[in-house]
């Protein structure tokens, strides 16, 4: 079994759980919150992982984590960890999951409100390494946030804001592909599509860091190459595996920042009804973006992109993405997913507010904003 050291310990393998009580231990974690959500429960992965590893979670469970999550489940499982006398987290599930366990975790050891740790309100440098320890067991291949350093909530006030800082990276990332086996095939297709957009967007970001454009290169062709065995084939570890890994690389260059494609789901992504998957977002605004940034992307870096994707010569990206899109059966426009187009004004001041936008390769604007989104209505 290989120990992956970059950002943070990532055990990655099939049966990787199996260890878990040893990483509890060196971790000094003695009663761990163990925080999901309802449809990891009722799936019994829960109960698999318990299994694996020889353990009982005891009473020390929140299972309510909802498909965004809210400031209102963070304090809510804020309540479990206290009551208990908790010492640590462990989340296992989708990124909604692992993200609320780090709100839960800053929590755990700084002061209320959640909104002053927000990036956009000046709140990384608010965050300390006095965050209680937390580690991640991922369950969907898409996110990364079990080794991001974000997490992204949605405050009371309805702003879906990211909590930024090296100190919400969980202490270890615990990545077993088999626990991705169960998954159906729209949000293996969704969530794929998420892992992919983050290779993407990290690799545009103007920002210089190129280890981090070797490992989103790398996590683009592994995606590319195994999002569709994944889908149609679920119990293919060998397709799991790849997709697990690539949604990896897609946390592991969050360093270098995302894009429009993200600051404008985010925005979306806030809105209570309808309720829609992020991942199924970054898949309709994923084309309309990189259609937008093609003339300020320089031709050698827009040439490695569409490498790393496989892209045919006589075929643009964005077209090559949407033809994946509608391969996956996944949805080509918002109104599918039942946004009706209200709200406009207040979606595009939180998508030019949000942390991702400033990374963009073309300078946004409130009517770029506008355009993208009139284009994947």
């Amino acid at each position: 079994m290989s120990i992956i050291n970059y950002l943070t310990a990532i055990r990655f393998a099939p049966g990787a759980a199996a260890d878990l009580p040893q990483d509890l231990a060196r971790l000094g974690i003695e009663r761990p919150l163990w925080v999901t959500d309802r449809g990891i429960v009722a799936a019994g992965l829960l109960d698999r992982l318990l299994g694996i590893a020889g353990l009982d979670a005891g009473p020390f469970i929140f299972q309510e984590t909802p498909s965004n999550p809210t400031e209102e489940a963070t304090l809510a499982a804020l309540l479990v960890y206290e009551t208990n006398e908790c010492d640590g987290i462990v989340a296992i599930g989708g990124g909604s999951s692992l993200d609320l366990a780090k709100a839960v975790a800053l929590l755990a050891t700084h002061r209320q409100p959640l909104t002053q740790y927000a990036a956009i309100e000046g709140g990384v440098a608010r965050i300390t390494a006095a965050v209680s320890p937390l580690i991640a067991i991922p369950t969907t291949a898409g996110t990364g946030s079990e080794v991001g350093r974000a997490a992204l909530i949605t405050l009371s006030d309805g702003r879906k804001v990211g909590l930024i800082s090296p100190h919400l990276i969980p202490k270890l990332a615990i990545c077993d592909p088999q626990l991705t086996l169960g998954l159906n095939p729209k949000l293996t297709a969704a969530t794929g599509m998420d892992a992919i957009t983050h290779c993407i967007e990290t690799f545009l970001s103007p920002r210089f860091n190129p280890p981090a454009d070797a490992i989103a290169l790398d996590g683009l062709r592994r995606g590319m190459a195994n999002i569709e065995r994944a889908t149609r084939h679920g119990h293919d570890l060998d397709a799991r595996g790849e997709m697990m890994m690539a949604a990896l690389q897609g946390g592991l260059t969050f360093q270098k920042g995302l894009g429009a494609v993200h600051g404008l789901s985010h925005a979306l992504g806030s809105l209570r009804q309808p309720s829609m998957h992020h991942g199924m977002l970054n898949a309709i605004l994923l084309p309309e973006v990189l259609r937008f940034n093609e003339p300020a992307v320089k031709k050698e870096r827009w040439q490695a992109l569409r490498a790393a994707a496989s892209c045919p010569g006589d075929v643009s990206l964005d077209a090559h993405l949407a033809a994946l899109v509608a391969r996956l059966d996944l949805p080509a426009r918002l109104s599918e997913l039942g946004y009706d187009g209200s709200g406009t004004d207040e979606i595009i001041e939180k998508a030019m507010a949000d942390h991702s936008t400033s990374t963009s390769p073309r300078g946004m604007s409130a009517e770029s904003y506008r355009t993208i989104l009139s284009k994947a209505q």
